[in-house]
């Protein structure tokens, strides 16, 4: 039904939720909400559905998917995740193999000291909470990484639920790491020093060479996705 809105008036008074079996179901005047691909839309949680709740209620005469992100990110859980979670599990922890905090810049000095300030913490944590090590690498050329680190964080990926699954994928995306997501999803960081992390290069070149208002513009759109996304798994 989401899909099925875009550009839409909107058609309903009121969105609201009913508990039911396996979860909680959103209501457009007592209609239940379907994914795009016509499944049931059941929200694992109630703080869940309250806020995809809110998002239906906050539309204006027309319905626009693009301001609803929590809803999206349901519909992705169940339409796109859940039929084969394993093989989405593997691409998002394909991310391991090539993760942002271990490709560091040769140079200026300025540029490396703030990496390892900010990126050097993150790997820590990784190394003790899933016992692996790592390759860090300075410059941009492919090295891999160890295989008993890959299949450590693959590990910690797959256990994770279709739900979960769909809220960190664009954290890892967005970020391009991995470490980041995990970091985030296991509140070992807040959402600031996630979105520090995953974004210190392009805030080191605007504070070189100055903003350009285009990029700044991708970068806040970037910015309100990612923090989606973790409003996302502070919910399920």
């Amino acid at each position: 039904m989401a899909d099925a809105a875009r550009g839409m008036t909107r058609f309903y008074s009121h969105a609201t939720l009913r508990a039911a079996q396996g979860g909680f179901e959103i209501l457009l005047d007592e209609r239940a909400v379907k994914t795009p691909a016509r499944r049931p839309l059941l929200l694992p949680t109630e703080p869940l559905a309250r806020a995809v709740a809110e998002e239906w209620n906050a539309q204006g005469e027309k319905v626009d998917p693009r301001s609803m992100p929590l809803t999206g990110l349901a519909n992705a859980a169940i339409d796109r995740v859940a039929p084969d979670a394993e093989s989405f599990a593997r691409g998002l922890a394909a991310y391991g193999e090539n993760d942002l905090l271990c490709y560091r810049a040769e140079g200026p000095s300025s540029l490396v000291a703030r990496q390892a300030e900010l990126w050097d913490p993150l790997l820590a944590w990784a190394r003790r909470r899933f016992d692996v090590d790592f390759e860090i690498v300075c410059g941009i050329m492919h090295r891999p990484q160890y295989e008993a680190t890959l299949r450590q964080l693959a590990h910690a990926v797959a256990a994770r639920d279709p739900f979960a699954l769909a809220g960190l994928s664009p954290i890892v995306t967005i970020g391009g790491s991995l470490i980041v997501a995990l970091a985030l999803a296991e509140e070992a960081i807040d959402l600031d020093r996630a979105w520090s992390a995953a974004t210190l290069d392009e805030a080191w070149q605007a504070e070189q060479w100055g903003e350009d208002a285009e990029a700044a513009a991708a970068l806040e759109a970037r910015r309100h996705d990612f923090a989606a996304a973790y409003r996302f798994l502070t919910l399920i």
